[in-house]
């Protein structure tokens, strides 16, 4: 049966507009007003907005840290309630195994049957050998054109010296592979680190103060320097910092292919929330630390004037009870991570476009679009156009309420976000044209997302 999405306001990452909206076949057929809508199943959109399925290209539903785990994709539909129809995960390379072989293994084992959002990968370096640079040119075969190289966590198998990033830069150009970094420098946080406990300096405050502004932008403009000199195009992935976003800005406007992004809690959180007592500081530890108010602000002015291309949330789902706590006595030993895949929309609409400080079309580029493009999935999905996916949000901009554990999808026991004010609320989504949010109440199924393969040559090419 075809669908007509009537009377609501579209709005794209460059106009907005009333218009209904005709599926059919999991598709976007027409967009127009006095459609031809006969026999088609009608829902009024009256006095909402009508948003393209967000695209979060920054999720992690494996990891593991010692001996916790995060939750997997049997806890997508939290994407779902918040307006995200597509996530970009990170598919960890197994010690050993090829990319290829490893993504494969992740999917068969705990994607396939489990995902309820439609799902895109990044290929994650662990094993930087001569067999992994020559992989990374067949990538995009598999529909992976991404990878990303870690430069911090001096002594983990995922740890990548300067020499592993020239050579996977090196590699990714002729193929149209995007290579991420995690940017920070790995020596000094770990002398750092270990300076602070031996001066008794454990709880997670100190996360903080092992990782400053400066072990970021140094990290950062190595990366930049590594790329110049590769000749290849570079993203940096959750920039928390004005001076890093600074030299991301700068290289960009010397003409040279270097994009960044940044997530939501480096947006409306800082260091205050690692110092609340009796470890609550341990729900905000992640990497890269969360900054000062300054760097907030400097943030927010990025993303509205697209120095910085998207917002992620960096979804990190440990638990703080028993996962968190493993680091009661040590902030190195705190899974790091933050669970926000289903208050990025919230995040973003609250406090940027609500605050004045982006405009609704420049939080569907943040959420929605540039993400598609920067993975090689667009114009399928994070558009609403002809022929497009039908992955639509419907929002209601005058909810007012509460970001709270108490109804999250998350499967994690607590939020990152916990009694920050909401406005506005997902209302329906609808994933490849299929209804699978109605009245902000999931109803579709494990099993319902797929696998979308991202083309090579993304938006780090074309601009």
């Amino acid at each position: 049966m075809n669908i007509v999405i009537k009377n609501g306001t579209v709005v794209t990452a460059i106009e907005e507009f009333q218009a209904d909206i005709l599926i059919e076949d999991q598709k976007i057929i027409a967009i127009g007003k006095d459609l031809d809508v006969r026999g088609a199943a009608v829902i009024d959109a009256t006095g909402r907005y009508v948003l393209p399925g967000g695209v979060d290209q920054h999720t992690h539903f494996n990891f593991s840290f010692r001996t916790a785990t995060v939750r997997g994709f049997e806890t997508s539909n939290a994407a779902l309630i918040g307006g995200t129809t597509t996530v970009v995960d990170f598919a960890n390379q197994q010690v050993g195994w090829t990319v290829k072989d490893s993504i494969e293994d992740y999917m068969e084992k705990k994607v396939i049957g489990k995902a309820m959002c439609d799902y895109a990968f990044h290929g994650v370096v662990f094993d930087p050998s001569a067999a992994l640079f020559k992989e990374i040119t067949r990538l995009p075969d598999i529909g992976v054109p991404t990878i990303k190289l870690f430069m911090a966590y001096k002594g983990h198998p995922y740890h990548c010296d300067d020499d592993s990033v020239f050579k996977a830069l090196q590699a990714s150009k002729e193929s149209g592979v995007t290579i991420m970094v995690h940017a920070e420098n790995a020596d000094v946080i770990d002398v750092l680190q270990k300076q602070l406990l031996a001066e008794g300096k454990t709880g997670p405050y100190y996360h903080a103060v092992s990782r400053p502004p400066l072990v970021e932008i140094e990290a950062t403009q190595r990366a930049i320097n590594l790329a110049a000199m590769a000749g290849a195009p570079l993203f940096v992935v959750h920039v928390t910092c004005k001076e890093s976003m600074e030299a991301i800005r700068d290289a960009y406007n010397r003409g040279l292919p270097v994009f960044g992004e940044t997530c939501t809690h480096y947006l409306v959180l800082d260091t205050e929330n690692l110092a609340k007592p009796n470890f609550e500081g341990a729900k905000y530890v992640c990497s890269p630390a969360l900054r000062s108010e300054m760097h907030r602000n400097a943030l927010w002015e990025a993303i509205k004037k697209g120095w910085l291309k998207c917002v992620s949330s960096d979804h990190c789902g440990f638990d703080w009870k028993e996962q968190k706590h493993l680091g009661k006595d040590d902030f190195t030993v705190i899974p790091n991570g933050a669970p926000g895949l289903e208050n990025r929309l919230a995040v973003l609409w609250t406090y940027g476009v609500e605050k004045g400080r982006i405009s609704r079309q420049k939080f569907v580029e943040l959420f929605a679009t540039a993400p598609a493009k920067i993975n090689g999935l667009f114009p399928r999905k994070g558009h609403i156009g002809i022929g497009s996916d039908a992955d639509i949000v419907i929002f209601d901009p005058d909810f007012k309420g509460v970001m709270s554990v108490e109804n999250s999808l998350q499967g994690v026991d607590y939020c990152t976000y916990e009694g920050m004010e909401q406005i506005g609320r997902v209302e329906k989504v609808f994933l490849r044209g299929n209804l699978t949010v109605d009245d902000g109440i999931f109803i579709g199924h494990a099993g319902q997302g797929e696998f979308i393969k991202g083309q090579p040559f993304g938006l780090a090419y074309q601009e």
